[in-house]
């Protein structure tokens, strides 16, 4: 690639992942966020799932499962486990390997006296959410020209008064680096600004607090073969992407009957083994504003193949169409 801006002949896939946005080249600070594509996180606090047995298997699984969790216990934990853990790294290692939009799932435990909030995916997880937020802060102060958007959804358990009080966390602990919902987002703007993080909340209560953008669109083909997705999603393609920030969600998803024919395999197994076609489909697609264009993509295990340079690498034709 030509230099642009005087940034050197690097392919933006050879960036620095830690800082990848701040290295971008100038001709893309005034792109939107939302026409860039950007590299995610799907599920991203499930490293820390509670593995004592006292901890129960969340309330969203199957009568059947809670049921065979409750009686079977030794026999049926494994299972939850080598399935219900999508992410193997920190959310601090996540951000260094360049991941700037997290998934996370928030639930208040039951029968916990407390107003603590975990993270789940089949278990709850053992780092509280302010724990975690605290950790993505900390991460932002170091790097400050990187932004991050952060999704709160699948919300279980929570009552109105704890909705106010994760609400009143998130500004604690994020003060000026949140993003209003009102403003231009480049990378230019929010520079300038001081802005770096952009929460969405899958909540009516989004639509009254300028700093919640509402829920962004989670693209999920709820298939268990990387071929099966990418069908999916080309039809999606056709009919355009939606307005603002979306995502593509590039996970795979076992069934039952796929767990039950796969004894010894885990999530990451299916993953691992689906990654290079799954990256050879997104090395095919373009971000921006047309139709059939992407944006955000998140995977599972993000850290463990070339994922996130793969997603970087695409903003290049970006430049191409602007040169």
């Amino acid at each position: 690639m030509s230099s642009v801006c005087g940034v050197s002949e690097l392919s933006l896939g050879e960036l620095p992942m830690e800082s990848w946005m701040s290295h971008l080249p100038c001709a893309l600070w005034d792109t939107p966020l939302y026409h860039l594509a950007i590299p995610g996180s799907h599920n991203a606090i499930t490293y820390c799932l509670d593995m004592n047995d006292r901890s129960p298997v969340d309330l969203t699984q199957p009568d059947m499962l809670q049921k065979l969790d409750k009686y079977m216990k030794p026999l049926i934990r494994p299972f939850v486990y080598k399935w219900a853990i999508t992410q193997e790294y920190t959310i601090k290692q996540q951000l260094d390997c360049g991941v700037r939009y997290c998934d996370l799932r928030i639930a208040h435990r039951p029968n916990d006296s407390s107003t603590d909030l975990y993270f789940y995916h089949g278990v709850y997880t053992t780092l509280t959410v302010e724990t975690v937020l605290m950790e993505i802060r900390e991460w932002l102060d170091a790097h400050p020209k990187e932004v991050v958007i952060l999704s709160f959804s699948h919300f279980l358990g929570l009552s109105p008064e704890l909705h106010m009080l994760l609400l009143t966390t998130i500004r604690n602990i994020f003060t000026s680096k949140l993003c209003s919902k009102t403003e231009v987002v480049t990378l230019r703007n929010l520079w300038s600004l001081g802005c770096s993080v952009i929460v969405s909340y899958e909540h009516t209560i989004s639509s009254s607090h300028s700093d919640l953008w509402p829920h962004i669109p989670y693209w999920w083909a709820n298939k268990c073969k990387a071929e099966a997705l990418i069908e999916a999603f080309e039809y999606r393609k056709q009919h355009g992407r939606p307005g603002g920030f979306f995502v593509t969600g590039i996970n795979l998803t076992e069934d039952l009957k796929y767990i039950c024919t796969h004894p010894t395999e885990s999530l990451k197994d299916l993953v691992m083994s689906t990654y290079p076609t799954l990256l050879s489909w997104v090395k095919e697609q373009t971000p921006g504003s047309r139709v059939g264009s992407v944006n955000i993509i998140a995977g599972d295990f993000i850290t463990e193949s070339d994922f996130v340079p793969t997603v970087v690498k695409l903003n290049e034709k970006l430049l191409k169409y602007s040169s």
